[in-house]
Formats: C-alpha cells, structure tokens, sequence
C-alpha cells in the first residue's frame, strides 16, 4: 500500500500521535491537506518531531486555517474558499500517510466531507478509536459511514487504556481488523512512541 489514510472517530482522540508512529515505521511521508486550529501549531509540526521527518518528507497542508473547528467553518470565519481540487493526492517516492480533520464525517466544504474524499482517493483507510466510554458507538458508526461509500477500511487502531470487550465487540460487529493499541504515554518522545508501536502493531499489517 503505497498511501494509507488515518481517519479517526472523534477529534483529540490520539490520531496524529498514531499518524506520527505509522510515519515513522514506514519511513513513509505525512501530508495532513487541510489544519484547522493554529494556535498550539500544527499537527505536521507534532508528526515533525515526534516522527524525526525531514522537511523533504514532511509535506504542506493545502489550507492552514486559523480556528479550531470543523474545515469548512474555519474556512468561512477565514474567508477562504476551499476547493476540493487542491485536495488530490500528492505523488510521493514510497509510502504516504495522509491525515484527516477530526472525525469521519467532519465536513470539509458545505458538501464534501472527509468520508467523500477518501472515496475518491480510493485509498485504505485507518480508523483510530479511543478505548473510553463511548466508543463502540462511535467506532461502529465511522465504520459504516466508510463503508457506504465504498472506502476501504484497513482496520481499527485503539489508543488509551485496554478495554478487551470493547475493542474486540468493534471488531466483531464492524467486521473489521483489530490493528492493536498505542498506550497513553508519558512522557511522549519519538523513544517512546516507537516502543509502543512496535510493541503493539505489525507492521505487517500496513504493507
């Protein structure tokens, strides 16, 4: 697989943090085409240094968007237009992860949400669940969104704390692989990162 899509169920759930040890398992490059939210930096910027990216791996946002919100408000409150044709895969030499903004179904335009996008990328998809209260739910519902329009879903990626039942009744029901899990760590340093992704994924998995 030459580019693998990390999408998420819910915003701060760990999903650049999974994004940045993917990169850096892959040695694959990390685009993130839309940021919304500028004041904490950037998420390219926590990939950046939590992954060691060269610049030359590390590729630019299409839109840098001041608020933290959902794209296609933060593009209104900017007066920026965003337009989906900026939002084609780039071509890179090897492998590319591509993140999404926030959830699954976060809208990027006042009619494309990411869901949309990653179908017509046509490229397979990496759901990152937290293991909290909640999340069968929100897994289960992510997965369907994906599948009903047609995005292949790669498997589930948990972070947080073990939760056997639930991780297991998400992949049975969803009928999905259970990738692994990434811990909450402290301290989180690229060290540590790349432990608990070794410790916790094939990578395998992700070829």
């Amino acid at each position: 697989m030459s580019t693998i899509v990390v999408t998420g169920t819910d915003t701060e759930i760990g999903k650049t943090v999974f994004a940045a040890a993917l990169t850096h398992a892959l040695g694959a490059s990390y685009w993130k085409p839309v940021q919304a939210g500028l004041d904490d930096g950037s998420d390219r910027e926590t990939v950046a240094a939590l992954a060691g990216l060269d610049s030359a791996r590390l590729l630019p946002e299409a839109y840098r968007l001041t608020t933290p919100c959902s794209p296609h408000r933060a593009a209104a409150l900017d007066g920026v237009t965003i337009d989906p044709a900026r939002l084609a895969l780039p071509s890179v030499a090897g492998a590319l992860v591509v993140e999404g903004a926030g959830g699954t179904l976060v809208p990027i335009t006042d009619d494309l949400l990411f869901a949309d996008l990653f179908a017509r990328w046509r490229a397979p998809v990496v759901l990152v669940a937290r293991t909290s209260l909640g999340t069968i739910n929100h897994s289960l519902l992510s997965i369907e969104a994906l599948r009903a329009r047609g995005v292949a879903v790669l498997g589930v990626a948990f972070v947080g704390e073990a939760a056997e039942d639930s991780e297991a009744t998400i992949a049975r029901l969803g009928g999905v692989r259970r990738l692994g899990r990434l811990p909450q760590l402290s301290p989180l340093t690229p060290a540590t990162l790349a432990a608990a992704f070794a410790a916790g994924f094939d990578l395998q998995d992700f070829r």
